[in-house]
């Protein structure tokens, strides 16, 4: 008997980007409150898989399932909001809003969505303080070093206590002294949120640090660790 709760339900999920298959079929089931590792070559398919599961893109083909709802039957509008309420993203490149101070830029998704800002700013010193970044908060990203501006990224991603955290080569840019604090501050920090941690990465030292390993090769699915 299965009593595991899958988060993720992809179901041959197929994408193209005029003629080039990007993902060629992919079904795969991912756990609720499980950590995965998703790795292969350039050119696999791995980014592309991560932004159909965060509602980023559609699938040329195929269903995904996130906690039961259908993406492929949402509105861009629903799916704007189910990025919002159930997806933290953290990319290579940061994508913080250079006019904005490091503290309004973790804040924006919580005042887009509405509710208690306080409570968001109370868990934001934590995370920075956790992190090492409070010395930041009130700087411009410009002002920033690289591996700071990458933890801001995490806080603004976590912010929201989101139910899926998806991180699309988020130590790309680092050192291998930051890509190990880094790595291993996502997996704790989705550990105590209870969020569904998925990693793309083409580093064998990061996707060592993760029991669930999901290998792509020329968009599919080759292997699972």
């Amino acid at each position: 008997m299965n009593n595991k709760t899958w988060l993720v339900e992809a179901r041959n999920v197929k994408k193209s980007f005029g003629k080039v298959e990007a993902l060629g079929g992919i079904t795969l089931n991912l756990e609720a409150n499980n950590q995965y590792a998703v790795k292969g070559t350039s050119g696999s398919g791995k980014s592309t898989l991560l932004y159909l599961l965060g509602g980023l893109d559609r699938p040329s083909g195929g269903e995904i399932f996130i906690s039961g709802k259908n993406l492929s039957l949402q509105t861009d509008d629903e799916l704007a909001k189910f990025r919002n309420q159930f997806v933290g993203f953290v990319f290579q490149f940061h994508f913080l809003l250079q006019s904005m101070t490091c503290m309004n830029n973790i804040l924006l998704p919580g005042r887009i969505r509405g509710g208690s800002i306080v409570e968001i700013q109370k868990d934001t010193h934590n995370l920075a303080q956790i992190l090492g970044v409070t010395h930041c908060l009130e700087k411009y990203p410009y002002q920033l070093s690289g591996g700071e501006q990458q933890r801001i990224n995490i806080i603004r991603a976590l912010s929201l206590r989101p139910k899926l955290l998806l991180c699309d080569e988020p130590t790309g840019n680092l050192d291998s002294k930051n890509t190990e604090l880094v790595t291993s501050l996502l997996k704790e920090l989705a550990s105590d949120y209870q969020s569904t941690l998925i990693v793309v990465t083409h580093d064998n030292d990061v996707s060592s640090k993760f029991k669930n390993q999901i290998v792509l090769k020329d968009g599919k699915l080759f292997e699972v660790l």
